[in-house]
């Protein structure tokens, strides 16, 4: 079974930018989207032409902002939307699809924003975030994928030294969020099959980043640890193009 991340940064400029062509390259049988930018009518409309799977979308409040869907071919067991925190669940960032042996959970974690304006509000977001998928976990392995905006270690930032504490994504505050993740028993797969490998998952517009690979890695797929045997393989899809990140994908055996 091969799941994909992707934050698309708006599902409707994705699909001008050969989003299909993509999406068949890669045949997923689930792909989870994350800042989708648009109402779940207009999420529908713009993934009309994918027949076989099943759609998923949890729009924000506010129109053209943040937003998550799941493209699945299996249709799973049951599908909710956000965390059942009325102040998280407002920006359309998180859904659980529940099939047979592993819950499928994809988020568009909250930028911390320029200035850090909203560190605190991030770090309370990773903590109460944490907190669901452990629970979850209680009852079946967990795969957590999506743009998770924090870059972990050195090895996942172009420029660790001059953005440390001072860029949104790699903050001692967000990069500790992560490793409480790590610390709960969910495992990054890329990293644990690939340890000292460099690769990004997101390049700024600006100054030309994706060309001379001045990038990040913030899309992730952390897995419960007993599920970890079943993982064939991870990559980061650095050869696919239409968004300024590109997907990242595990295939479960």
């Amino acid at each position: 079974m091969k799941l994909v991340s992707w934050n698309v940064n708006g599902v409707r400029a994705v699909m001008k930018k050969d989003f299909m062509e993509s999406f068949h390259s890669i045949a997923p049988d689930v792909m989870c989207l994350q800042e989708t930018k648009a109402q779940d009518d207009q999420v529908i409309e713009a993934l009309k032409h994918l027949d076989g799977y099943h759609i998923y979308t949890n729009s924000a409040v506010k129109k053209g902002y943040s937003g998550t869907a799941i493209i699945s071919k299996e249709k799973p067991l049951s599908v909710t939307y956000g965390l059942g925190i009325e102040e998280h669940d407002q920006e359309g960032r998180v859904i659980t699809a529940e099939y047979k042996e592993f819950y499928l959970v994809t988020a568009y974690v909250p930028n911390a924003q320029n200035g850090l304006k909203r560190l605190d509000y991030r770090a309370q977001w990773d903590k109460d975030m944490l907190a669901y998928i452990k629970n979850l976990d209680q009852k079946k392995p967990v795969a957590f994928c999506g743009d998770l905006n924090v870059a972990h270690t050195e090895n996942d930032i172009k420029n660790a030294k001059s953005n440390y504490n001072k860029s949104p994504g790699y903050t001692q505050t967000e990069i500790d969020g992560l490793t409480a993740f790590i610390n709960a028993g969910f495992v990054d797969s890329w990293r644990y099959f690939n340890p000292e490998e460099i690769k990004y998952s997101w390049w700024s517009y600006r100054f030309n980043s994706r060309e001379k690979n001045t990038g990040w890695r913030i899309d992730y797929f952390l897995t419960s640890q007993r599920i970890l045997d079943s993982v064939t393989e991870t990559e980061i899809h650095n050869d696919i193009y239409g968004s300024d990140h590109c997907p990242v994908s595990i295939t479960l055996k």
